[in-house]
């Protein structure tokens, strides 16, 4: 349970031409005290298609940024809270093939403290129509299975739950 989740991760949804750049990203498996956990629902119509998806807070991580400024950083950005950093869950490798990209996810387990005002980009607003989900462990899981019918839904979903599943093993087991 100590050890960190590792996981190789490739495409499934879109042919494999290239990949042009890596993409470091701090992502968090956010829970509160009541064991409800809070994801961000995106409503995308881009390069990727249609989908309405649930997925990880978290980004990028910026030039000079360590991950747990990035991480703390993101989680004000997209949930606007505040949230004690409890462990790193593990790396997930995975790749968006229709992009070109190769992304490093780095997931950690945060403790929700306090709830404030979001910080969202007007792309973010705009383009991506961000929300916050506040579900409990079991409707998290049913949001991803109901969400992997579409081809990027499919490869967020092959990346999160196995995440997701362990940081609730972390919670049951510590907390």
């Amino acid at each position: 349970m100590n050890q960190e989740l590792k996981l190789e991760l490739q495409d499934t949804q879109w042919q494999y031409e290239y990949v042009d750049h890596d993409r470091n990203i701090a992502r968090a498996i956010v829970y509160d005290g009541n064991e409800q956990f809070y994801f961000v629902r995106a409503e995308r119509n881009d390069d990727f298609g249609k989908a309405t998806l649930i997925e990880t807070a978290g980004g990028g991580v910026e030039s000079g940024e360590d991950l747990f400024t990035a991480i703390k950083r993101e989680l004000g950005e997209e949930l606007g809270v505040q949230a004690e950093v409890i462990c790193k869950i593990g790396v997930v490798s995975d790749y968006y093939n229709l992009i070109h990209r190769h992304n490093i996810n780095h997931y950690f387990l945060c403790k929700a403290e306090v709830f404030g005002e979001k910080n969202l980009t007007q792309d973010e607003i705009d383009r991506y129509h961000l929300s916050t989900l506040k579900l409990s462990y079991a409707e998290a899981v049913q949001e991803y299975e109901d969400r992997a019918n579409t081809k990027l839904g499919k490869l967020i979903a092959d990346r999160e739950l196995p995440v997701l599943r362990r940081a609730k093993e972390i919670i049951d087991s510590n907390y």
